[in-house]
C-alpha cells in the first residue's frame, strides 16, 4: 500500500531534485539528480575522532590540532558532507526560503548515513540546536528541529526541543571571525527542565558546524546540567 500510495504520489507530482529542481526519472535516486549527487563531497575517514575534521593524510585515532589544544564538551561531532557547492546551496534553500520539505530529504539524508566511529543506538535523546524566539518568529520554523524530527523517526529515539533554550539574542553568526563566533553565544543557552537532560545520552542536532561556537556552547550547557554524555550531528562541516 506505501508503494502504492508513493507511486500515486510520483505521478500527480513528479520527484524533482532537492538542488536545481530538475525532474528525477530514475529509480536509483530519489532526492538528488546525478549531477547534483555527485557535487556533494561526502565525509569519510581518516578524521579527527573528536571534532570530526577531515585530516588528509593522517591516520585514524590522531587528534586534530584544535582538539589537542581545547578538547571540546562534547565526546564526538560528526557530519555527513562538507559545507560547499551543492549542499551548501540546497541548504540556503531550505533555511531562507523556508522549503520545509527539502529540509525533510536532508534530515533523511543525515538519518541514512553512516557516521565513522558513531552508533545511533548508543544514545538515548536527541536535542536539536534551539533559535531564539524572535528568530524562529521570523523564519517561521527551527531548521535543526525539522532535521532532528527525521532521525527520531528513523530510530525510534526521543525528540526533546523544549529543554534546551536560546535566551540570549545574538548576532548573526555568518560574518563573524571565530573568536567574535564564540563569544557571541557565551551564555546564549540554557537548559531549563533539568530533569529531560539529567543521565541522557544526548545527540545534539544542527544543521552546518562551522566554527564549533554554537555547538560548544550547547554542549558544554547540557553537560553541566548533567547530560551523561553529548555527540554531535550536523549536515554539513565547514572544511
Amino acid at each position: 500500500m506505501k508503494r502504492f500510495a508513493q507511486g500515486l504520489c510520483d505521478l500527480v507530482f513528479p520527484p524533482r531534485c532537492a538542488a536545481c529542481g530538475v525532474l528525477l526519472t530514475g529509480p536509483e535516486e530519489r532526492s538528488f539528480c546525478p549531477a547534483c549527487f555527485s557535487g556533494i563531497r561526502f565525509i569519510a575517514p581518516p578524521l579527527c575522532p573528536c571534532c570530526g575534521i577531515p585530516m588528509a593524510g593522517a591516520g585514524d585515532g590522531h587528534l586534530c590540532g584544535g582538539c589537542l589544544v581545547s578538547r571540546p564538551p562534547y565526546a564526538l561531532a560528526r557530519a555527513v558532507a562538507r559545507y560547499e557547492s551543492v549542499l551548501h546551496d540546497v541548504i540556503h534553500i531550505f533555511k531562507y526560503k523556508g522549503k520545509i520539505t527539502v529540509g525533510e530529504i536532508l534530515g533523511r539524508m543525515m538519518a541514512d548515513h553512516a557516521y565513522p566511529g558513531f552508533a545511533m543506538a548508543d544514545y538515548s535523546l536527541i536535542v536539536p540546536v534551539p533559535l531564539h524566539p524572535k528568530r524562529l518568529r521570523e523564519r517561521g520554523f527551527n531548521q535543526a528541529l525539522i532535521l532532528a524530527r527525521e532521525i527520531s523517526k528513523r530510530f525510534s529515539l526521543p525528540l526533546e526541543f523544549l529543554a534546551l533554550e536560546r535566551h540570549k539574542l545574538t548576532e548573526p553568526q555568518v560574518n563573524l571571525s571565530k573568536e567574535q563566533r564564540l563569544e557571541n553565544v557565551r551564555g546564549a543557552f540554557a537548559v531549563r527542565k533539568n530533569k529531560r537532560i539529567e543521565g541522557q545520552r544526548v545527540i545534539l542536532v544542527d544543521d552546518v558546524y562551522t566554527t564549533g561556537g554554537t555547538i560548544r556552547e550547547c554542549a558544554g550547557t547540557l553537560m553541566r546540567c548533567g547530560a551523561a554524555d553529548v555527540a554531535v550531528l550536523t549536515l554539513a562541516r565547514a572544511v
